[in-house]
C-alpha cells in the first residue's frame, strides 16, 4: 500500500514536469539517450550482457513512459511498453553476432535509432487512441507489425545461435511469440481491459510457434534459415488471426499469407544440409 502511494506520488511529480516539454521533443530526447546507451554498451564484452539487459529494460521502460506519459492506464502499462523494450534488448543482443568494429557499429546505431523512434511513435498513436478508419492508425499498425517481425527474427536468430536443447527453444520461442502476438491482437481494439479471445489467440499463436521450434531444432539448418522460417510462420499465422479477430478475413487475405509461408518454406528446404 505504501509502495503504491509512493508510485502514484512519483507519477504525479514526473507528469507535472514532463508535460511542460513538447511531446516531439520528449520523443527525440528518449531516442538520443537510448542510442547513446546502446553505443556505450557496444564497448563491453558479452559477459556484461545480463547487466545491460536489466539496464535497458528499466531505462527503455522509463523513457517510453517519459515520451508518452498521458493516458496510460491498466493493460497499457504493458502493451505500450512491450515493443520499445523488446526492440532495444533484441538489437543489443543481436549486435554480438557482428564483429565489433566502427564499420558495423555506426550503421547498427543508425538502424536502432530509426527503429526505436518509429516504435515509440506507434506506441504514442496507440496511446492516443485514434480512430481505426484513419490512415494514421493503419500506418501505425503496419509499422508495428513490421517491427514485430524484425524483432522476432532477431530474437529467433539469437536463440538458435546459442545451440540450446529443444525444450529451451520451445520455452523461449513460445514466450517471445506470446508477448508479440498479444500486443498485436490488442491493437485491434486498444481496450484498457482486453477481451478473453485476445489472450486465447495469443496463446494459440505461441503454442504453434513453440511446436514448430521443437520440430525445426532437429533439422540441420543454419540459425539464419531457422529464424527466417519461424519469422515467416509467425507473420503468416499472426496475420491471419489478426484479420480474423478484426473481422476482415477474406479468401484473398488467406491466400496472401499462405503464399508468403510457402515461399519461405521452399527457401528453408533448399537451405537444409543433410
Amino acid at each position: 500500500m505504501i509502495f503504491k502511494k509512493f508510485l502514484l506520488t512519483l507519477d504525479k511529480q514526473i507528469k507535472k514536469r514532463a508535460i511542460k516539454i513538447e511531446k516531439r521533443l520528449r520523443l527525440a530526447i528518449s531516442v538520443v539517450l537510448l542510442t547513446f546507451l546502446m553505443l556505450f554498451s557496444t564497448f563491453f564484452y558479452f559477459d556484461k550482457a545480463l547487466f545491460f539487459i536489466f539496464a535497458f529494460l528499466l531505462i527503455t521502460y522509463f523513457l517510453t513512459y517519459f515520451s508518452l506519459i498521458e493516458k496510460i492506464e491498466k493493460i497499457s502499462w504493458l502493451t505500450l511498453f512491450l515493443m520499445p523494450v523488446l526492440l532495444t534488448i533484441s538489437f543489443y543482443l543481436f549486435y554480438f553476432l557482428f564483429p565489433s568494429r566502427w564499420l558495423t557499429r555506426l550503421p547498427f546505431l543508425f538502424a536502432y535509432g530509426i527503429s526505436i523512434y518509429a516504435v515509440l511513435l506507434c506506441s504514442n498513436i496507440f496511446n492516443v487512441g485514434v480512430e481505426k478508419s484513419l490512415q494514421l492508425y493503419r500506418a501505425a499498425f503496419s509499422i508495428n507489425f513490421f517491427y514485430q517481425t524484425l524483432v522476432s527474427f532477431l530474437i529467433f536468430n539469437i536463440i538458435f545461435s546459442l545451440k540450446e536443447i529443444f525444450y529451451i527453444n520451445l520455452i523461449l520461442v513460445g514466450g517471445v511469440v506470446y508477448l508479440l502476438s498479444f500486443q498485436l491482437f490488442w491493437t485491434i481494439k486498444l481496450d484498457k481491459k482486453p477481451e478473453r479471445e485476445v489472450f486465447d489467440f495469443a496463446f494459440l499463436t505461441a503454442l504453434i510457434l513453440a511446436e514448430v521450434s521443437v520440430l525445426i531444432s532437429f533439422i540441420p539448418l543454419p540459425s539464419t534459415s531457422v529464424s527466417l522460417f519461424l519469422t515467416g510462420t509467425f507473420y503468416s499465422i499472426a496475420g491471419i488471426f489478426y484479420n480474423y479477430l478484426d473481422k476482415k478475413l477474406f479468401k484473398e487475405t488467406i491466400r496472401e499469407y499462405v503464399f508468403v509461408w510457402i515461399f519461405i518454406f521452399l527457401i528453408t528446404l533448399l537451405s537444409i544440409s543433410w
